[in-house]
């Protein structure tokens, strides 16, 4: 099994350089490149294409926030996980919208920075629990969470029944054990699933979904 491909967006250099020998030191990991700023990350992965971005927020020259979204456009199969001192709303919900597949904090211990560069690369969404705690109430306490009864024509049933399941953390592994389908089929149909509604990770589906009202909070629970 070939490597997992990574780029570094961060702009402090002695973070950078902890992040990378720790990363270094895990098998099946790579970092194929280093950016000090937000334009530098977006010209970098698109030379090198990389599996899994890390991303910071604060970065010069460009944001965290643009150079994701236009990282998703030049290569959406590029998964971004931002790794960020903030928690404040709007920074959390501008990244998500802007096609983060994971949000963590960077008092984040680095065996879980580990896991969630995996996950990441494996299409599973990654969310800090206090991020995902924000994500929750968002939607909570909005005035109108739409019924699930919403137009849903463009996705298949089993396209539905692979999001809900996404919603609740399952793997594909899992997810293709629970509805009895080949591991193949169940990326096949998440790819799919991808391509109709325009975003490029779970996270962003699951959020459409919500806001679709294709998903309720229970499914997230």
């Amino acid at each position: 099994m070939s490597d997992i491909t990574i780029v570094l967006g961060e702009d402090h250099l002695i973070t950078r350089q902890g992040i990378l020998r720790l990363l270094e030191d895990e098998e099946g990991l790579k970092v194929i490149g280093e950016a000090s700023n937000g334009e530098e990350a977006v010209q970098i992965v698109t030379e090198l294409k990389p599996d899994v971005v890390i991303m910071d927020i604060a970065m010069p020259k460009l944001n965290g926030i643009e150079a994701t979204r236009q990282i998703k456009v030049i290569n959406p199969y590029t998964g971004v996980l931002i790794l960020s001192a903030y928690d404040d709303d709007e920074y959390v919900f501008a990244m998500l919208k802007a096609g983060a597949a994971g949000y963590l904090l960077k008092s984040v211990g680095g065996d879980e920075l580990v896991r969630a560069v995996k996950a990441i690369h494996n299409g599973e969404p990654v969310l800090d629990p206090v991020i995902a705690k924000k994500v929750m109430n968002y939607f909570k306490f909005q005035n109108r969470i739409p019924s699930v009864k919403e137009d849903t024509e463009h996705l298949s049933s089993r396209e539905l029944d692979i999001i809900k399941l996404a919603a609740r953390g399952l793997t594909n592994k899992e997810i293709a054990d629970k509805l009895h389908l080949s591991y193949r089929t169940v990326e096949g149909h998440m790819r799919d699933v991808f391509n109709k509604l325009g975003v490029g990770s779970r996270t962003e589906a699951v959020l459409f979904g919500l806001k679709k009202g294709w998903l309720t909070l229970d499914e997230l629970a």
